[in-house]
């Protein structure tokens, strides 16, 4: 009989997949390997084992331990499963861009999640990473994972990920492409394969947001380029002790719009359910290509399950917020279609001043069209009400009409978005679209700004 002791034994030796209508237009064989197939759906079943076995081996972690661990989610299932058929208990620290699913996913599998904020410098006391340390220290027989700077994690990746890759492309692979966020799977896989044939070729997809890209281009650390981003599992504020820089050929940056489409086109031209760091790798061998030759073997690394990003990547919701969803935005009806259910807020000519602020608050808009028993006959919007504020501190009981601007010009539903926008001026903060039985709706700045793809 085949069959494997425990789910551990499941781990690895997942599949390439050719690909066809993703890669259009690069010119070489590119070959996924889509580590979803492991038991825990990501490649970080491979180096969380591994972390396991090499720390119980040399006591750092001992029976009946605590494994605490600061994760992105999915090196924390690799933990969980371990935890679970080894006997101990895990508390993972995840930031709260992380995908719900992932976090449900954790406590589903056994572990106790501690969320922390992702817009903290790394050494503030809030981190993630400041956060697992400090409860690795409070909790008794507790084992640290430290994922960033354990050489387990590289080491994974160049006893197995490197040499499946090798085997299953018969040593005809010419270059390595694949998400850097803890550094582990890239300097592994990388150090396996250039042993191997010191011509391999190895990318690195970066996002922005991260350092890795100009800190290898010019070994500066600039923190400028430090600002929270969306995409998951790749890109960091720090330089993680397994990021190897010298066995790296190049980074490419990717957007997280792009990301996130690419995303979504792997599901859609390929039946391949993948995460989000799949989406940066496959526009990043787009921004590559011209490094490519017919001849060429491209292996990319898919991490993980699109089941993660249900919530997010996958949803038409999510993406339109964002303005990933690609669109076609042309008309003035366009603009507002996310949007129609919602009431247009007004204000009549004789309500006091104080009536037009308590409704801007209420539904958090900064313009509001006054309106009396003929229709729209003027506007009052923040800047407005802050100068007669400035002017007159008792103008709150004053009537509207004592305050009031030019009432907002009124466009027809089918009115071109670039008529539309000509309608903006310092004066005027808004337009009105007419959309049939006198029902009316308001565009504002901001909708044309998030129309802008």
């Amino acid at each position: 009989m085949n069959y494997s002791e425990n789910i551990l034994g499941t781990i690895g030796n997942t599949p390439l997949v050719k690909l066809n209508k993703v890669v259009e237009g690069i010119d070489a064989l590119v070959l996924a390997k889509v580590e979803t197939f492991n038991p825990g759906n990501s490649v970080k079943d491979r180096m969380a084992l591994k972390m396991v076995e090499d720390a119980e081996a040399d006591g750092r972690l001992k029976p009946g331990g605590t494994i605490i661990e600061g994760t992105s989610g999915n090196t924390g299932m690799g933990l969980a499963l371990a935890a679970i058929v080894k006997g101990y208990k895990l508390i993972c620290v995840i930031t709260d861009k992380q995908s719900k699913e992932k976090m449900d996913i954790l406590r589903a599998v056994g572990a106790k999640v501690v969320v922390c904020p992702t817009d903290v410098e790394p050494d503030d006391p809030r981190s993630y990473y400041s956060v697992s340390r400090r409860l690795a220290e409070e909790t008794p027989n507790a084992w640290y994972v430290n994922q960033y700077d354990n050489p387990s994690n590289a080491q994974a990746h160049y006893e197995q990920t490197g040499p499946e890759i090798w085997a299953q492309t018969e040593g005809k692979v010419t270059h390595f492409v694949v998400g850097v966020g803890t550094g582990g799977t890239i300097s592994g896989v990388a150090k396996y394969l250039k042993e191997q044939n010191p011509n391999v070729k190895v990318w690195g997809i970066d996002t922005y947001g991260s350092v890795f890209k100009k800190y290898h281009e010019t070994g500066i650390f600039d923190e400028n380029e430090i600002y929270p981003y969306i995409t998951e599992g790749i890109g960091e504020d720090i330089l993680p002790k397994n990021v190897d820089f010298s066995l790296i050929d190049g980074f490419t940056k990717v957007t997280d719009k792009d990301a996130a489409v690419y995303t979504r086109k792997i599901a859609l031209e390929e039946g391949i359910f993948v995460g989000n760091s799949a989406g940066s790798c496959i526009k990043g061998l787009h921004q590559l290509k011209e490094h490519f030759k017919p001849e060429d073997v491209v292996v990319v690394l898919f991490h993980d399950s699109g089941s993660r990003y249900v919530g997010k990547m996958f949803n038409d919701d999510w993406m339109r917020e964002r303005g990933f969803l690609e669109e076609e935005v042309t008309k003035a009806e366009d603009v507002i279609k996310d949007h129609l259910d919602k009431p247009l807020v007004t204000v009549r000519t004789e309500e006091l001043v104080s009536h037009a602020i308590d409704r801007m608050r209420k539904y958090k808009i900064s313009q509001i069209p006054v309106v009396d028993i003929h229709g729209f006959v003027g506007s009052v919007d923040e800047t407005d009400l802050f100068r007669s504020y400035v002017a007159d501190k008792e103008v709150a009981q004053k009537p509207v009409r004592e305050v009031m601007g030019q009432p907002y010009p009124i466009v027809k539903a089918t009115t071109p978005i670039e008529e539309v926008s000509k309608l903006f001026t310092k004066d005027n903060q808004a337009v009105l679209v007419v959309l049939g039985n006198q029902k009316y709706h308001i565009i504002t700045k901001y909708d044309i700004i998030g129309s802008i793809k």
